[in-house]
């Protein structure tokens, strides 16, 4: 029999992440040409769902269906206010999470950690969410361990997977672990997505510099970012603040939430990774206006923040070339191949 997954529809569940489950998993065949998975969908009561984008869906099945599912997928809705507030879920959720099988694998999307967290599920497990939300899911729950950089975490029973796209590299992870390379593979090219990608979320995070003006160390945060390609140090920083190295660091960590040369670190690399989406640049010469100098240090800071490399980073990020066009070939003229 195939392994039974049940995909749960909660009010504004969003569409894209609802169908991510049965798009990947129903190319997951057997060497017969079988479906090695049965996806289907429920909701609370079988009711209609209105999803994020202004249309509902109709599931064909009720929350009973995750008595007996071999895999439960909580899709991806907003957390409602009350449970941000609170951290508790609404009861008719909480009850319908209470009817998951105790053996049943359970995976979320995106933002839908934050109800796992609410039952209790990820008490003492990592985790995590689209990378614009982790903070909030540490503050809320912090039994939780969250990791913002990560696309998906495996903790063998219980999955969470980050935003958007993220849904696909965990569906094909879980048929890798199920039945191996070959189907997830075969899987991933009926699909036309990459069976693997490399690098976590870290590689989406936007982090601009902040723009409060009464923040004691935000002028030299945006003086650092105009000197990145000097070699900075904490005695240049705390300098330009008018502030001891001691105050200035405590002050920086108050503000920012790290130490000046984390933060420095950091802000070279987000300058790297524009440079390497915008510009024609080496390696080399782009480890040089970054205040890296070295093209070495740089790949080791690329991998150890965003894992995989500047070059991989480029293709992942940056269009395609245009291609050339060829000459037109016309008939009866010297441009004739004829």
């Amino acid at each position: 029999m195939p392994h039974l997954v049940a995909v749960l529809a909660l009010d504004h569940v969003m569409p894209m992440d609802l169908g991510i489950a049965a798009r990947v998993l129903n190319e997951a065949l057997d060497p017969a040409g079988e479906r090695l998975y049965s996806v289907l969908t429920c909701s609370l009561g079988g009711a209609p769902v209105r999803t994020s984008e202004g249309f509902r869906v109709l599931p064909d099945e009720d929350e009973s269906l995750l008595e007996r599912a071999d895999t439960v997928v909580i899709a991806t809705q907003e957390p409602g206010e009350h449970l941000l507030a609170t951290g508790e879920l609404p009861a008719d959720v909480a009850a319908a999470l209470a009817r998951i099988a105790p053996g049943a694998r359970i995976v979320s999307l995106c933002t839908s950690a934050f109800l796992l967290a609410a039952a209790g599920l990820l008490d003492g497990l990592r985790a995590t969410t689209h990378w614009t939300l982790c903070d909030r899911l540490a503050r809320l729950f912090p039994e939780v361990a969250v990791d913002p950089d990560i696309l998906f975490v495996d903790n063998g029973r219980v999955l969470t997977g980050a935003g958007g796209a993220a849904g696909i590299d965990l569906f094909l992870h879980l048929v890798r672990r199920d039945h191996g390379t070959a189907v997830a593979n075969a899987a991933a090219r009926r699909c036309v997505v990459a069976p693997w990608r490399e690098g976590g979320q870290a590689q989406f995070i936007e982090r601009p510099v902040p723009k409060e003006a009464d923040r004691s160390t935000s002028a030299t945060r945006r003086w650092a970012m105009d000197h990145l390609a000097e070699p900075l140090t904490l005695q240049d920083l705390a300098r330009h603040a008018h502030m001891s190295e001691r105050t200035f660091t405590r002050r920086f960590r108050a503000e920012v939430g790290t130490s000046p040369l984390q933060w420095l670190v950091r802000s070279r690399l987000d300058h790297a990774r524009h440079l390497l989406e915008s510009s024609e640049l080496t390696v080399a010469r782009i480890a040089t206006a970054t205040g890296f100098v070295d093209p070495t240090v740089l790949r080791r800071h690329f991998h150890a923040r965003l894992g995989l490399s500047p070059l991989a980073y480029r293709r992942s990020h940056r269009p395609p070339a245009t291609a050339t066009a060829l000459p037109v070939l016309t008939h009866g003229g010297g441009n004739s191949p004829h």
